[in-house]
Parts: structure tokens; sequence; C-alpha cells
């Protein structure tokens, strides 16, 4: 039940009529020094944007979003902190997109089809690393242990490269959110997509019908 309904909100994602602030593979260019943090640091850039896309508040914490099997059976009631220090440790890839589904159903982004490309890109590539591998290491072909060597190391540095994008995306989100107005801010009048999510935002004050994501507390 609980997978379908996950399901069910993946769907609802495509659906969404906002965008992100930031295109996901512009945002090396547009905050260059949050980027390089989330690359070379990305577990501390997963931790604090999880804390701050729950507005500090972990009693919402929940592990890897509701997402996995495990999610609400791993003590996050009572160590909330250290669960997620566990999720980022040992499942890196699901933390940051945890946190960003979080922030597509708090402001109704939706998921365009550039990001599945990337994002597809990246899963596909890791799985071909581990098929090369695999088949290395049955075979005991030392061309191909060389070549799923080469696999690997690609599929690491891209993986590294997206997830980087990704956080720094998630950042500049709730800048905007938090009214954090930096140099990659766009001032005057917003457009329309970012009017409609700041009226989206006002349901969780107006007593609105649905309200997706964690309200501020």
């Amino acid at each position: 039940m609980a997978s379908h309904e996950q399901f069910l909100k993946m769907k609802m994602r495509e659906n969404y009529h906002n965008t992100w602030a930031v295109e996901l593979m512009q945002t090396m260019s547009v905050d260059p020094p949050y980027y390089c943090f989330a690359f070379w640091c990305g577990p501390c850039a997963s931790y604090l944007l999880r804390r701050r896309a729950l507005y500090g508040n972990m009693t919402r914490y929940q592990c890897c979003g509701g997402y996995m099997p495990c999610s609400g059976k791993c003590g996050e009631q009572k160590c909330p902190e250290f669960c997620l220090l566990t999720e980022i440790l040992c499942c890196f890839a699901n933390s940051v997109a945890s946190t960003r589904f979080i922030l597509q159903d708090e402001f109704n982004i939706q998921t365009t089809q550039c990001d599945n490309c990337i994002i597809g890109f990246m899963f596909c590539l890791q799985q071909l690393a581990c098929i090369c591998s695999l088949v290395a290491c049955i075979t005991g072909d030392d061309g191909l242990n060389d070549l799923a060597q080469c696999l690997n190391c690609l599929s690491d540095s891209v993986l590294c490269t997206v997830c980087a994008c990704m956080q720094t995306q998630h950042k500049i989100e709730m800048d905007k959110r938090d009214g954090i107005f930096s140099s990659v801010a766009v001032m005057g009048v917003p457009p329309m997509q970012q009017m409609s999510r700041m009226n989206t935002q006002d349901l969780h004050h107006d007593g609105g019908s649905v309200v997706h994501g964690y309200p501020r507390p």
C-alpha cells in the first residue's frame, strides 16, 4: 500500500506547474561556491539541506522520506539526527532524492523530461558499470576488468556531479523560500510560476484544501 502511494506521488509530480528557480545544469555557473561544497562535501551538504527542508524540526524526519521499506522503522522518533547521519552515509543518493521530493511536493515543482534524462543516464551508467564488473569477475578477462574499472570511475564521477547539481538546486530553491536573496536572486517582479509557488505556500496558513510536503511550523 505504501509503495503504491509513493508511486502515485511520483506520477503526480509530473503534473505540477512550477519549475525550479535554476535549471539543473545551470547550477554550476549560478552558485559555484556552493556547487564546489556540494561536490567535495556531499554528505555534509545533504545533512544541512535535509534539516533546512524540514525547517529544523527533526520530529518530521523520516528515513529516506518514507520511500524505503525501512522508513519509519529505524527509530527516527528517538534519534532522528543519528538516523539522518546513517541515511546519508549508507544511502547518499537516496538522501539527496528524498530532499528533492520534499521540495517538489512543498512548492509543486514538476519533474521535467530533461531532469529525467540526466538522472536516468546516471543510473544507467551505474548499472552498466556493475554488469561489466560482474562479467569481468566471472570470466577473469583482464581487458574487460579494465573496462569495468573505467566505467566505475566514470559512473562515480557522474554521480558526484549530478548530486552536486541537485543539491545546489535545492539550496537556491530554499534561499528563495526563506527570503535569502543573494547575487543569484532575480530582483523585481517574479515570473508567473514563482508567483504561483508563493500562492501555494500561502495555503499552509489559509487552510487550503490540499497541501503537499512539509509546511512551515
